[in-house]
């Protein structure tokens, strides 16, 4: 008798670390450099906004998370200028200090590049939909800590470091429920989600 095959299982790991290749796979993209994540996890008791800038954004549909991007000024600044410099803009019309709105405006629309890319990838590996809060950037001057209903009963809660090229370091953190999902059967060719259509929806 030929044994019966066991299904693929993706778990709350697997989704955090599918969210840590957008962060590094987007801003290195973007950039033109290189933004590395740590291969190591930290689980927290709480998720907070912390300086110089931070961003977070809610999640709902196949399954319901929180996730915030908290950057220092000097990560900030060098994402945003190499972003700028990518897009060929001139150095000289560049700004230089995190305060600057210029900064929060690029940071808040990479981080929508981040969770667009992360969503489609997502929602075709688990085939659900899943959706979105318009990230929301705020430049801060002391630890927040964030309570939002994300209807989570048995949240895992985990803090995660990445390193810019020149060495500044920022931090993701990310909660959502402690889940499994089994892969019953091979999706459809023809019922594969349309990557345009996904990208447009949360505008990346």
């Amino acid at each position: 008798m030929n044994a019966i095959a066991s299904p693929e299982v993706v778990t709350s790991d697997d989704i955090l670390l599918t969210l840590c290749r957008s962060v590094s796979e987007v801003l290195s993209n973007t950039t033109d450099s290189t933004i590395r994540h740590s291969g190591m996890v930290r689980r927290i008791s709480q998720t907070k906004l912390k300086p110089d800038i931070g961003c977070f954004s809610v999640f709902d549909g196949g399954f319901s998370g929180l996730v915030l991007l908290n950057f220092s000024g000097e990560a900030a600044v060098e994402i945003y200028r190499k972003y700028m410099l990518n897009m060929n803009f001139k150095e000289s019309e560049l700004a230089f200090t995190h305060t600057s709105d210029d900064v929060s405006n690029v940071m808040g629309e990479l981080t929508n590049q981040i969770i667009g890319d992360f969503i489609f990838k997502v929602s075709r590996e688990l085939q659900t939909s899943i959706n979105q809060s318009q990230p929301k950037m705020l430049s801060i001057n002391k630890a927040l800590n964030i309570s939002i209903d994300a209807n989570l009963d048995n949240p895992v809660m985990s803090r995660m470091a990445f390193m810019t090229e020149d060495n500044h370091t920022f931090y993701m953190e990310f909660s959502m429920d402690k889940s499994e999902f089994v892969r019953l059967e091979e999706p459809d060719p023809e019922e594969d989600y349309d990557p345009d259509v996904l990208l447009a929806k949360h505008g990346s």
